[in-house]
């Protein structure tokens, strides 16, 4: 992290602490291309597999900072309409008589073969931007909220920058959208609103609790997902170093 940390934990600091922590970094440790060229992309080749709908293997040629040209062989959606393909919401429940909680979610993936703890998320629909997508997607996928705007008791905190997934792979990018829910004292659990042949569970965990529950989870044979443990962490250490 060089400079000011992201947006994606702003919220989160505020319930741990008022103290601000700031990491920096002297310009020397950034990298510099004053002795050698960059990389860059020199064509870009759709290798075509008949029945694939939802993907594309692509062979790139590229130069590398010696000059020398390789070629890597990338997967990639072919679903994304604008600058990123999908978001994941942070959600931030307030009840007046309960502890801050957020949502994750279980939901089987075929790829892992296994159950997979993720946060809600979802593909960015033509015409969405990520704030859209992530209110339509918690919507959707945890019954919160209207899915069509903040309405005063749902309101998006912040979004992070374009995060890429697993980028030696693929270049499949998303947002972390950070979402806080206002509840009253007795709002009934919202109902889910989910497609048909989507089967997704809810959970709802007081952030206190999130990295016991990710490691009873783990005990329990499912797979964490990779940017929701790394939020996970993050938190965890932030209170760490607040006390």
């Amino acid at each position: 992290m060089l400079g000011r940390p992201p947006l994606l934990y702003k919220p989160i600091a505020r319930h741990l602490s008022s103290t601000t922590y700031r990491v920096t970094c002297p310009l020397h440790c950034l990298r510099t291309m004053s002795t050698k060229q960059q990389a860059k992309i020199l064509s870009t080749e759709e290798a075509k597999v008949e029945g694939i709908k939802w993907l594309k293997m692509e062979r790139i040629k590229w130069q590398d900072e010696d000059g020398k040209e390789r070629i890597w062989e990338a997967a990639n959606r072919t679903t994304r309409k604008g600058d990123i393909d999908s978001v994941h919401i942070f959600t931030l429940l307030h009840h007046p008589s309960k502890p801050v909680s957020t949502i994750l979610i279980e939901q089987y993936r075929p790829p892992i073969g296994k159950y997979v703890v993720e946060l809600p998320a979802g593909l960015v629909d033509e015409g969405e931007d990520a704030r859209t997508a992530a209110l339509r997607e918690l919507y959707e996928e945890t019954g919160y909220g209207t899915g069509k705007g903040d309405d005063g008791k749902v309101v998006v905190e912040s979004e992070s920058v374009i995060l890429a997934k697993d980028p030696g792979m693929t270049g499949a990018n998303c947002k972390v959208v950070t979402v806080s829910v206002k509840l009253d004292e007795n709002d009934p659990e919202p109902d889910q609103h989910l497609d048909p042949g989507e089967h997704i569970i809810k959970r709802i965990v007081p952030l206190r609790d999130l990295s016991r529950t990710l490691q009873d989870y783990d005990q329990k044979g499912f797979v964490i997902d990779a940017l929701t443990s790394s939020i996970v962490m993050g938190y965890e250490l932030a209170g760490k170093l607040a006390k």
